[in-house]
């Protein structure tokens, strides 16, 4: 089984950063988040894969993990950035190198009060669905 994490990866990073409604509401998106970075923002947390083969093709089942950061108070404003990165990834054609038939949808995501003061989190989950090229 050949991996779509790394292309995958830089597929929905491409497409968030694609976004000028999220970029509007975001100081940047980030794989590697560097210290200090100025909230709000949005990271992209782990990725997981299954194999999902049809008779005739290697298929993938994976998930993506989004993060959005905020300090503001309360939780508007990190639902505002959700709304957005959701609009960004939720069934939009998504190019991923090497991969056909690709699809992503939003699966769950919860809205948390982080261990530190102040600052809120939302804590996304994506399904993506891939065949690999022939």
């Amino acid at each position: 089984m050949a991996t779509a994490l790394r292309p995958l990866q830089a597929a929905v990073y491409s497409k968030l950063v694609g976004s000028s409604a999220l970029l509007a509401l975001v100081s940047g998106v980030y794989d590697e988040v560097p210290e200090p970075a100025p909230y709000p923002y949005v990271s992209i947390g782990s990725l997981s894969e299954f194999p999902a083969d049809a008779h005739d093709a290697q298929g993938l089942d994976a998930t993506v993990t989004i993060h959005v950061w905020s300090r503001a108070p309360g939780f508007a404003q990190a639902y505002d950035i959700f709304a957005a990165l959701d609009a960004a990834l939720d069934r939009v054609p998504l190019a991923v190198a090497g991969f056909r038939d690709v699809s992503i949808r939003h699966d769950q995501h919860q809205a948390l009060k982080d261990p530190e003061p102040g600052v809120r989190h939302i804590n996304a989950q994506y399904r993506v669905s891939l065949t690999r090229d022939s």
